[in-house]
């Protein structure tokens, strides 16, 4: 039902995870009191508050896993785990007085540009609406989990969930249970669940490339340490930062030098598992780097548990008890997991954003996500993206990312201000050329070496990542550029 009050905001922020949070922080710093952040869950934590299936945590070191401005010296591991980054979140909401901003259970339906009035209008779920100059959407590329497309999926009759909405009140102990995907997720939560299940069929369609995780506790001593002498821990987040960023550069430029990561991972495959057919079924057949580089140190041990079964068959059709292979070989399952990502090329539903003219964002990135800097869309002014097109990365955390674009966001805030503007859209050519340029980049790195990636759109194009060190991408979001965008009265 809708709500006929309005509640109006100058800056409305969709999503209460790292981004919007992180925006919320630097709008209080800089004075600007004047925003709400909506969020639809009942707490805030975005991706770190929806994902808590078992065994999850963040594949950054947590160093580097934190706000620059927040530094967190309490992490209890090298890679922290999800509890500990969704209570982080949760305190730097708190220290920061972000609480009074944010609306929970406010998950937004529609938001359109009213080009009468110059503002964005918005209405949630609940039926609740909110009225702003400018809007963020700060909803992330990992908020929609992506389910495969398999025929007779909706038949089985037993549970069956994405790990990004895990099931903590379905019972697994003696369970026949069924993983479909090998990515990022399962390879985290398959060694928790292994030991519990009666049986485990994992279906893999293309093996990742695995380094080790080499994960560790941080002592109590170096906790202490980095609480009393803060400088100490600026000082190891910048070393493992260059660590890092140097990674960019087999990736990108000298994509030779992976050849060294990857007679690591071949090692690793030869050191953690001794059957030399799941040797070969585990290792991948294209160019380390092309997808997504995963860390584990408990993911190749656990494919030879007694209890699991690697299956590299491609799966034909869902039924009421199982699955039918293609060819032809039929498995009884009690449970379905899938571990099969995200919506990340295709973050923004069709009908939920729609700029100037009834422009909606859905349409308008129908060939692959596009914007300038990642940060602003031409055809939809006073809107900002974060997270957006072209600022993930393969080697570094976007924690970094997102401060440079919380940065530029403020600085075009600043002149809207200044100049008395309503109205703040980037221009299309210029736009256009950023893309164009973004592209070419590409051609020639490892992510163009041929493989099936889910950093790549349907159309081909890489709409996922920055291709080059993220220093550079700060560099270019440092300083506001009247000249890219319209003049305020524009045709």
């Amino acid at each position: 039902m809708q709500s006929d009050e309005i509640t109006r905001t100058r800056v409305c922020i969709v999503g209460a995870g790292f981004s919007g949070l992180a925006l919320g922080v630097r709008l209080r710093d800089s004075g600007v009191c004047d925003f709400l952040i909506l969020d639809g869950g009942k707490e805030v934590g975005g991706t770190w508050r929806d994902n808590h299936y078992p065994g999850c945590a963040c594949d950054v070191p947590s160093r580097l896993y934190s706000f620059s401005f927040e530094q967190n010296p309490y992490w209890s591991r090298k890679f922290a785990p999800q509890a500990e980054i969704w209570a982080y979140l949760q305190h730097c909401a708190k220290k920061y007085a972000l609480v009074s901003h944010i609306h929970l259970g406010r998950e937004l339906r529609h938001a359109s540009f009213n080009e009468e009035l110059g503002c964005w209008q918005l209405e949630c779920q609940d039926g609740s609406r909110y009225e702003s100059q400018v809007l963020v959407a700060a909803m992330g590329g990992l908020s929609r989990p992506t389910m495969p497309v398999l025929p007779g999926l909706a038949s089985f009759r037993g549970p069956a969930f994405h790990s990004a909405r895990w099931r903590h009140d379905v019972s697994l102990e003696g369970k026949t249970v069924g993983v479909i995907g090998t990515g990022a997720s399962a390879i985290q939560f398959v060694p928790q669940i292994v030991d519990r299940v009666g049986s485990l069929v994992l279906f893999q369609r293309t093996p990742p490339w695995i380094l080790p995780r080499r994960d560790r506790p941080i002592r109590g001593a170096w906790q202490a340490l980095y609480r009393r002498i803060p400088v100490v821990q600026s000082i190891a987040r910048a070393l493992v930062y260059t660590q890092m960023e140097s990674r960019a550069l087999g990736l990108r430029s000298f994509p030779s030098l992976l050849k060294i990561m990857e007679t690591r991972a071949r090692a690793h495959i030869r050191s953690s598992i001794r059957d030399p057919l799941l040797r070969e079924q585990v290792t991948p057949g294209f160019r380390l780097g092309c997808k997504r580089v995963l860390l584990s140190d408990d993911y190749y041990p656990a494919l030879e548990h007694s209890s699991l079964r690697l299956e590299t068959s491609a799966l034909g059709r869902v039924m009421e008890d199982g699955v039918e292979l293609v060819d032809g070989r039929r498995i009884n399952l009690d449970v379905l997991i899938f571990g099969t990502g995200f919506q990340a090329t295709s973050p923004i539903p069709a009908g939920m954003l729609t700029g100037r003219s009834g422009l909606d964002l859905a349409d308008c990135w129908k060939e692959g996500p596009e914007a300038y800097l990642g940060t602003v869309v031409s055809g939809f002014p006073n809107m900002f993206v974060l997270m957006g097109p072209n600022t993930g990365l393969g080697h570094n955390s976007v924690v970094y990312m997102i401060e440079s674009q919380v940065a530029y966001i403020l600085q075009c805030l600043e002149h809207m201000q200044k100049q008395g503007l309503q109205r703040l859209e980037v221009r299309a050519e210029v736009q256009a050329g950023y893309n164009e340029f973004l592209q070419r980049q590409f051609v020639g790195s490892v992510w163009s070496s041929g493989c099936a990636s889910w950093y790549l759109h349907a159309s081909g194009k890489n709409t996922t990542l920055w291709p080059g060190m993220s220093f550079s991408f700060r560099r270019r979001t440092r300083r506001f550029e009247s000249t890219d965008y319209y003049d305020e009265v524009y045709a």
